[in-house]
């Protein structure tokens, strides 16, 4: 049961929020078939989706096992195997396709870093790769280790043998802080909280919140979150075999499904 209008979300990208445009994602009719090369059979992950991502708001896509959460955060961000076939549209502020682009970035559910760079060093990379060189990289790096709370593991090697290793907390916001070095405008996360404890995971989400109302869309999926970490969350997309069973304002879904 969806609660939103679908009929609303061929518009939602012509909004505009004061002198410019915001930015708003809408996905249109998305289905995902994936593909079996060897014998040719065909199997329906996605089903004919419909929904949109609003700046200032954080999204939780959630559902058991297999519902298709992180294969619609692919088909969103771009990033689906090259054994699939999407139908459907994916609109950036009405351009389609544009949602993979240098305004989007994705946290995968693994954390993967260097184990011999201390987690200063492995941002400061990032930003000399990843942002123009007329920036002033050191200060975007300061304030991206203040904002996700590295300050006290800033000089830690992530791996070492001769020093304590960052936690899984710190590697998962080391994880978000590579990916919010460029000011993306729309922030996709995979398995959120996977593997961290409840401390770091409320706030982590608590840090995506702040991000998200910088006039960012943050859109994550997350397994079985504690209610805490559930009213964190402005809108909620619940899936079930691929199918959308709620789409609307999370604190509403209890009421709507009940």
């Amino acid at each position: 049961m969806e609660s939103k209008d679908e009929a609303k979300t061929t518009d939602w990208y012509e909004l505009e929020a004061g002198e410019s445009k915001a930015t708003f994602l809408v996905w249109q009719d998305l289905t995902v078939i994936a593909q079996n090369w060897r014998n040719g059979a065909t199997r329906k992950l996605l089903h004919g989706l419909n929904g949109y991502a609003e700046p200032d708001r954080i999204m939780a896509i959630m559902g058991p096992s297999g519902s298709g959460k992180s294969t619609l955060l692919d088909a969103l961000a771009g990033r689906l195997s090259t054994n699939t076939i999407m139908k459907g549209n994916v609109l950036l502020n009405g351009k389609k396709g544009s949602a993979a682009c240098r305004d989007a970035s994705y946290v995968i559910q693994e954390d993967y870093f260097l184990g011999t760079l201390a987690v200063r060093e492995t941002l400061t990379h990032s930003a000399q790769l990843r942002l123009p060189s007329e920036m002033t990289n050191n200060e975007i790096v300061e304030e991206t280790i203040i904002k996700m709370g590295l300050q006290d593991c800033a000089e830690n090697k992530i791996r070492n043998w001769h020093s304590r290793e960052i936690s899984k907390g710190e590697k998962r916001r080391l994880s978000i802080s590579i990916e919010i070095l460029t000011q993306p405008r729309v922030l996709f996360l995979d398995e959120v909280t996977s593997g961290v404890d409840s401390a770091s995971a409320f706030f982590v989400l608590q840090v995506l919140k702040k991000i998200a109302h910088d006039g960012r869309i943050v859109v994550c999926s997350i397994h079985q979150p504690s209610s805490h970490l559930f009213e964190l969350f402005d809108d909620l997309l619940l899936l079930s075999c691929g199918e959308t069973i709620y789409f609307g304002d999370a604190k509403f879904v209890v009421k709507v499904i009940n």
